[in-house]
C-alpha cells in the first residue's frame, strides 16, 4: 500500500487489491497500477487529482455492474467509491442522501424501514450511481417515474477536481444532463432523493404457457399492459423453448390479484407462481442469479411498438435467456425536454443476455447473442443506456440531445478526463 500526502492507494499485491478491481462480469480481469479506496468527497478530489497528475486513465467503481467492467482501467486508477455508502434519510420530508458508492439495498433498507422507497433497480448489489446516471428503470418506474426523475440534487466532483452541486435551481443545466448522461461530466459523491410512501407489500405473478400457444400469449400480454394500472410492471421472459410471462405489482396485493384472471385466460397454462413478498425481498431476489463468477454477454433494444413481426422474432429464440420488462406509466409523464434521458415513450425494454463460466466458450455465446439481437434490430427504437455493451450512444440519444450533452462535455469535461463510461466525446480539447 502506498501513500500520497492526501491519498491512501491500493497497489498490485496489497491485501484487498485483487477483491478490488473483481467486479459483476467475471470476463473483466484487468490490472489497474492503483485503486483509490475513497472514502468521502475529499478523498475523491485528491484521486481525480493525482490522476491527472500522473497521466492515469479513470475507471470509476460503484457496483461494478457495467458489463464492460468499464470501472477497471488496465494501468489506470481505479476510483473505488465503495466505502462512501452512507444513507441517511428524512422520513418527515421523505428525502435520501446517499454517498455516491451506495447499492441499492442499502438505499432501499434504509428507507423501507418508514415504509418509504424510491425507483431502483431489481438487484441490490447494484450501485445506485451507475443505474441513475443512465436513468434507472425499477419496479416503482410506473407508478413514480425512473430514479432520475427522483433526484432531488447532485453533489459533483468535476475534472478538474473541483466539487459542484446540480439541481433544478443550481446549475441547472448539469442537472438536465445528470438525468440519464451517464457518467461523463464529473463523479457524483452524494444524491439526494424523493422518496414516496409504498408501504412493504407487493405480489410477484409468474404464468408458464404452453410452447405451441406462445405467439398466442405474447400477443395478448401485450394487449394487456397497454390498460394495466401503474402499480403493475408486465414481464416476459423466454427461456429455450418455455415462454413466462407475468406481473410485479408493488402496493395492495389484493388489488394486484385483479389482474390474475386475465393471465389465466391467455393460454394453457404449465404452470404458474403468485406470491406475496415484503418490498426488500422483492427488491434482492434476483442477487443469487446475478452472482460474480459468471462471465456475461448482452445486449438490449427499446421497442416503442410490440408488432406481431416483432412478437414471431422473439419466439425464434435459440435456446438463450431473453426479457421484456414494461415502461409506460409515469415514465412517460416527464417531458422529453425535461432530462438527457429519451426514449420515454417506449412501451418495452428487450434484453438478451447469457452467462456461463469457461473462457472457451466466450466467441461462441458472444456471437449467439449478437445474431438473436440482430434480428430484433428491424423493431428497435434506441436502447438504454445502461445496456449499450460497445455501441455508439446514438442509440441512447436523438441527434439534438446528443448535441447538448456534447456542449455539456464541452464544459465539464472538455479533455474527456471521464472516457471510461458509455461516451460522450468532446469537441474541444
Amino acid at each position: 500500500m502506498t501513500a500520497t500526502q492526501q491519498l491512501t492507494l491500493l497497489i498490485d499485491g496489497d491485501a484487498g487489491y485483487d477483491e478490488a478491481r473483481t467486479v459483476w462480469n467475471a470476463m473483466v480481469d484487468r490490472r489497474p497500477a492503483a485503486i483509490a479506496r475513497c472514502h468521502d468527497t475529499a478523498d475523491v478530489v485528491a484521486a481525480v487529482r493525482y490522476a491527472r497528475e500522473h497521466d492515469l486513465e479513470i475507471g470509476v467503481r460503484c457496483g461494478g455492474h457495467n458489463i464492460a467492467g468499464l470501472a477497471v482501467p488496465e494501468g489506470g486508477l481505479m476510483i473505488d467509491l465503495t466505502p462512501m455508502n452512507e444513507v441517511r434519510v428524512d422520513p418527515e420530508r421523505q428525502v435520501a442522501w446517499v454517498q455516491g458508492g451506495g447499492l441499492l439495498g442499502e438505499l432501499d433498507r434504509a428507507a423501507q424501514a418508514y415504509g418509504l422507497a424510491t425507483t431502483a433497480g431489481n438487484v441490490s448489489h447494484t450501485g445506485v450511481g451507475g443505474l441513475t446516471l443512465g436513468g434507472g428503470m425499477g419496479w416503482l418506474a410506473r407508478q413514480f417515474g425512473l430514479a432520475c426523475d427522483n433526484v432531488i440534487s447532485y453533489e459533483l466532483v468535476t475534472a478538474a477536481g473541483d466539487v459542484v452541486t446540480a439541481s433544478a435551481t443550481e446549475n441547472a443545466e448539469l442537472f438536465w444532463g445528470l438525468r440519464g448522461g451517464g457518467g461523463n461530466f464529473g463523479i457524483v459523491t452524494a444524491f439526494e432523493f424523493r422518496l414516496h410512501q409504498i408501504g412493504t407489500r407487493t405480489l410477484v405473478t409468474e404464468f408458464t404457457y404452453a410452447w405451441d400457444e406462445a405467439f398466442a400469449v405474447l400477443r395478448g400480454w401485450r394487449d394487456l399492459n397497454a390498460t394495466a394500472p401503474r402499480q403493475a410492471t408486465f414481464t416476459a421472459n423466454i427461456r429455450g423453448e418455455e415462454l413466462v410471462v407475468g406481473f410485479v405489482w408493488v402496493g395492495d396485493p389484493a388489488e394486484g390479484a385483479a389482474l390474475i384472471p386475465a393471465f389465466r385466460s391467455l393460454g394453457t397454462i404449465v404452470a404458474e407462481s403468485i406470491e406475496e413478498m415484503p418490498y426488500l425481498t422483492l427488491q434482492s431476489r434476483d442477487d443469487s442469479v446475478q452472482g460474480h463468477r459468471f462471465r456475461r454477454y448482452w445486449k438490449g433494444h427499446y421497442f416503442k411498438s410490440l408488432p406481431d413481426d416483432a412478437i414471431r422474432a422473439l419466439l425464434r429464440n435459440p435456446g438463450i435467456g431473453a426479457s421484456l420488462q414494461a415502461y409506460g406509466g409515469a415514465i412517460s409523464d416527464v417531458p422529453d425536454e425535461d432530462a438527457a434521458f429519451s426514449h420515454r415513450d417506449v412501451m418495452f425494454e428487450f434484453v438478451t443476455a447469457t452467462r456461463w463460466e469457461d473462457a472457451a466458450d466466450d466467441a461462441d455465446r458472444i456471437a449467439t447473442i449478437r445474431a438473436y439481437a440482430a434480428t430484433l434490430d428491424p423493431y428497435a427504437g434506441g436502447a438504454y443506456i445502461n445496456t449499450l455493451n460497445g455501441e455508439s450512444v446514438s442509440r441512447a440519444f436523438p441527434p439534438a440531445k446528443l448535441a447538448r450533452l456534447t456542449a455539456l462535455k464541452n464544459t465539464y469535461d472538455p479533455t474527456n478526463t471521464f472516457h471510461l463510461n458509455q461516451n460522450i466525446r468532446p469537441t474541444v480539447s
